[in-house]
């Protein structure tokens, strides 16, 4: 197992756009570090869903039945597009009901990511040994996860400090709306 090559790997894939990013972004610089860093830990641990998956067979069902990740791909691309509306629109929740909101959206964007699944179904079995050993998935995957979370965290603050430049009340809704129209731009890209 080549562990450092991993490592830079899931680092430049992380810093490739994708819908993880789009919606971070969009949602730090609409409604702050705390509904960011909310949405990080839903992304997490939807990353590490994934990998779970994967060890207990995910790659093997998508190499068998390809319409799976097409399925995959189109709810992601539509999720995505939803949330760009969502935040196009104006906000409606209280900070409580944000943070949990956040969470629940970072994880389901993450669970029907067309890009991490490829990452663990594609790249990931390119730096195991044939057959791969549970552990060594697990590591990848924890390494994975950790690498990022941290560059989304990143991203969050950021867009959040960036968001505290540019706030002012009468600029509030059109920074809301260019991060929505981003957003949906990834959507597009990625479809």
């Amino acid at each position: 197992m080549r562990f450092w090559e991993f490592a830079l790997t899931a680092v430049i894939a992380e810093l490739t756009p994708g819908p993880n990013m789009g919606y971070l972004v969009a949602l730090s610089l609409a409604r702050g570090w705390r509904a960011g860093m909310a949405a990080v830990a839903g992304v997490a641990v939807g990353l590490a869903a994934l990998g779970l998956l994967t060890a207990l067979g995910f790659a093997f069902v998508s190499a068998q039945y390809p319409f799976a990740a097409a399925v995959l791909r189109v709810a992601g691309v539509a999720y995505l597009l939803w949330l760009a509306f969502d935040a196009w629109r104006e906000p409606s929740s209280t900070m409580g009901e944000d943070i949990a909101l956040s969470f629940r959206r970072g994880l389901t964007t993450n669970l029907i990511n067309p890009k991490a699944a490829v990452f663990y179904v594609a790249v990931m079995p390119l730096f195991l040994p044939v057959p791969p050993e549970r552990e060594q998935l697990l590591l990848l995957t924890g390494t994975f996860v950790a690498i990022a979370t941290a560059i989304h965290a990143a991203l969050v603050l950021g867009a959040s400090a960036a968001r505290s430049l540019l706030f002012h009340p009468a600029r509030e809704r059109a920074i809301r709306r260019s991060a929505a129209v981003g957003m949906a731009a990834v959507a597009i890209w990625f479809a």
